[in-house]
C-alpha cells in the first residue's frame, strides 16, 4: 500500500514539473504587454584595469507578435553621438540589423556572420541585443532548482538555432516565483565559458515587469559592461513608422 501511495505521489510530482521550454515560455510572457517603450539608458564600459567610460542612449522598442523592433541612439559622448542601431527581430529567421554612422553619413547592414562581434566596443554583441524569444532556441535536459543569491531559480540549458550564433549554448537561471531571468552564462564556439549576464533591479510599470540593470561580464578579457535604465516609459504610442530604415538618417 505504501509503495502504491509513493508511486502516486511521484507520478503527480512528475506531472507538475515544468520543462525548460515551459519555463522559457513563462519567462517571455513575464515581460510582455508593454506595447511600445521609450527608455533613457546609461552604458558603462569597464576595462580590465577597472577604468570606466560612460555613454548615454535613447532606446525605443515596438512590441510585435512576429518579433519586436528596436532603435537605439547614442546621445553622448561626442565621439559616438548620433550613432544608431536598428533591429527588426524575427522569430523564424535571422534578425535584420542596420548601423548608422554619422561621421560617414552611411547606413551599414550587419551581416549574420558578424553578429557575434562587439556592439560599439561593449561586452554586448549584436546578437545579445537582438531577439531572445524562446522560439530561437532548442532546450536540453531537465531544469534544476537551485539557489542564486538567496533567490530560488530554475537552471536550464538552451541551444541557439541560428548556425551563425557566437554561442554553442546558454545556461539560464529563471526565478521560480515571477519567471524573470536572473542570470545567463554564454559559452563560445569552443564550448568555453565566455560571458555572464546578471539581470537585476526589475520593476513593475503599469503592471508590466521592466528591466532595470544588466551587467555583462567577459571572463576571457576581464572587461564588463553595465546597462542601466534611467527613465522608462511604456505604452508610448510608437508605430512601425518610427522604426523605418529612413529614421536612421534623421
Amino acid at each position: 500500500m505504501k509503495k502504491i501511495l509513493l508511486a502516486g505521489i511521484l507520478a503527480a510530482s512528475s506531472l507538475m514539473a515544468l520543462t525548460n521550454l515551459e519555463i522559457a515560455k513563462k519567462a517571455d510572457k513575464a515581460t510582455d504587454g508593454f506595447e511600445s517603450s521609450i527608455s533613457k539608458t546609461e552604458m558603462i564600459l569597464i576595462n580590465a584595469n577597472g577604468q570606466k567610460s560612460v555613454r548615454e542612449l535613447l532606446m525605443k522598442t515596438l512590441e510585435k507578435a512576429d518579433g519586436d523592433k528596436t532603435i537605439s541612439t547614442f546621445l553622448s559622448p561626442a565621439d559616438v553621438k548620433g550613432t544608431k542601431i536598428l533591429t527588426w527581430e524575427h522569430i523564424d529567421r535571422d534578425d535584420d540589423q542596420w548601423l548608422y554612422l554619422p561621421a560617414l553619413k552611411r547606413v551599414k547592414r550587419i551581416a549574420s556572420r558578424n553578429k557575434s562581434g562587439s556592439f560599439m566596443g561593449s561586452e554586448f554583441s549584436y546578437e545579445d541585443i537582438g531577439n531572445q524569444n524562446y522560439k530561437k532556441y532548442t532546450f536540453k535536459g531537465e531544469p534544476q532548482k537551485v539557489m542564486l543569491d538567496s533567490i530560488e531559480c530554475y537552471k536550464g540549458v538552451r541551444i541557439p538555432k541560428n548556425k551563425n550564433s557566437g554561442y554553442t549554448k546558454q545556461v539560464t537561471w529563471v526565478d521560480t516565483k515571477d519567471f524573470l531571468i536572473r542570470k545567463i552564462d554564454y559559452y563560445d564556439r569552443k564550448k568555453e565559458l565566455l560571458k555572464t549576464a546578471i539581470f537585476s533591479d526589475y520593476k513593475k510599470i503599469d503592471g508590466v515587469w521592466r528591466m532595470g540593470k544588466i551587467k555583462m561580464i567577459n571572463h576571457q578579457n576581464d572587461k564588463s559592461t553595465i546597462l542601466i535604465w534611467k527613465e522608462d516609459k511604456i505604452k508610448a504610442g510608437l508605430t512601425d513608422k518610427d522604426f523605418d530604415k529612413r529614421m536612421l538618417k534623421r
